[in-house]
């Protein structure tokens, strides 16, 4: 699953034939060293940009992060890049672009999002924001540029021509304003995601006999993995298979025609992980299937933003020897579990899938996730 990208849109100016608009300023976005102060305004002002196009496209701000979520990451660059870049019209910000680009050796991709406030569109501004961001991830040495959009349910019923990635059976109408930005500017659709969502108001008992009854069910070769849950910080004795996990996490998922960097993983990158969530005030529930070994075989997160009823559902892997004893959904529930222990108040789980994981969609399907949506990932070389 991807976060989006979760809180970005590629998305700006869909039809051709605009001109650059000369009286729009776009400079580079200085990550402040605290919120609150004359030198947070302008970043302030970015986050409640990206929060705007958000709502613009799915109707609420569930998805978006607040300003304390994202100046951490912004502050760390040891495993992942970042540069932004913002668009002003005298002192409103009324654009935005992101470069993000994993830090590991031979790492040769970099993804792009550009978001443009509804009421600036057509204008040029998603184009030289575009742009600026290309030029950047040239810069880098990226030579592979990848970006997302998002599709709402009444975008997909759009009318006319449709577009298919070249794997799953999902597709999205040519006419939606992200897909046909992407395309005239050279990019190829190179992969759908599902996005569904999961109402867990009054369903936590439920959870825990489900829970309950597949442990139960378990037959000898399965009940020799246990599981093991904890909020924020992982155990120190499984920090390195935890570290091998989230390696094979970049890239074992079905890809598509996307190109997928791997990333090197050790104990500290855990560490600097979780730390980084605890700085923005996400807390974070995690569930992992031990090995008779002791090594961790697969594991789920869930992902608690602040002031929020939503959960993301990030990571979800069961590491291939391990495959074959239904961990997958043992993960889930535990964690389901765990989330009405730790934040009965959460009412909704939000989760993106490629179309074409079969496997992992039919267990959300089993808990009761239906499609919210649809997120298309593109790619230029």
């Amino acid at each position: 699953m991807s976060p989006p990208g979760t809180a970005d849109i590629l998305i700006g100016c869909p039809r051709g034939g605009e001109e650059e608009d000369v009286s729009i300023d776009i400079r580079p976005l200085d990550a402040p060293e605290r919120l609150g102060t004359p030198d947070a305004v302008e970043f302030e002002a970015y986050v409640e940009l990206t929060a705007q196009v958000e709502e613009s496209v799915w109707g609420h701000r569930r998805f978006s992060y607040e300003a304390a979520e994202l100046l951490p990451e912004f502050h760390d660059d040891r495993y992942t890049g970042r540069q932004a870049f913002a668009a002003w019209d005298a002192d409103r910000c009324i654009g935005r672009a992101e470069v993000q680009w994993e830090q590991s050796e031979g790492a040769r991709t970099a993804e792009i999002t550009v978001g443009v406030a509804a009421a600036e569109r057509r204008r040029g501004i998603g184009t030289a924001l575009l742009r600026r961001a290309e030029v950047h991830a040239r810069s880098i040495g990226r030579e592979v540029l990848t970006g997302f959009s998002d599709v709402p349910p009444a975008g997909l019923e759009l009318a006319g021509p449709r577009l298919e990635a070249p794997d799953g059976t999902g597709s999205i109408p040519a006419a939606d304003p992200g897909a046909a930005f992407a395309t005239r500017h050279g990019y190829r659709l190179g992969q759908l995601e599902r996005v569904s969502g999961l109402t867990v108001t009054g369903r936590f008992d439920e959870f825990r006999s489900l829970l309950a009854e597949r442990l139960a069910a378990r037959d000898a070769a399965s009940a020799a993995y246990r599981l093991v849950g904890w909020i924020d910080r992982a155990p120190e004795e499984l920090l390195d298979s935890l570290a091998v996990a989230h390696a094979s996490m970049a890239t074992d998922p079905p890809a598509g025609g996307i190109t997928i960097d791997e990333e090197a993983w050790d104990a500290d990158r855990v560490r600097a992980g979780e730390t980084l969530a605890l700085a923005g005030g996400r807390t974070t529930l995690v569930q992992a299937a031990i090995a008779p070994d002791g090594a961790v075989a697969g594991y789920t997160e869930l992902s608690l933003p602040p002031n929020s009823v939503a959960v993301f559902q990030w990571d979800t892997i069961v590491l291939g020897p391990h495959r074959g004893h239904r961990l997958g959904m043992l993960l889930k529930l535990g964690n389901l579990v765990r989330l009405g222990e730790t934040a009965p108040e959460r009412s909704d789980i939000y989760t993106w899938n490629a179309d074409e994981n079969e496997h992992m969609l039919a267990i959300n399907i089993a808990l009761g996730f239906t499609p919210r949506g649809m997120s298309a990932e593109w790619q230029r070389a």
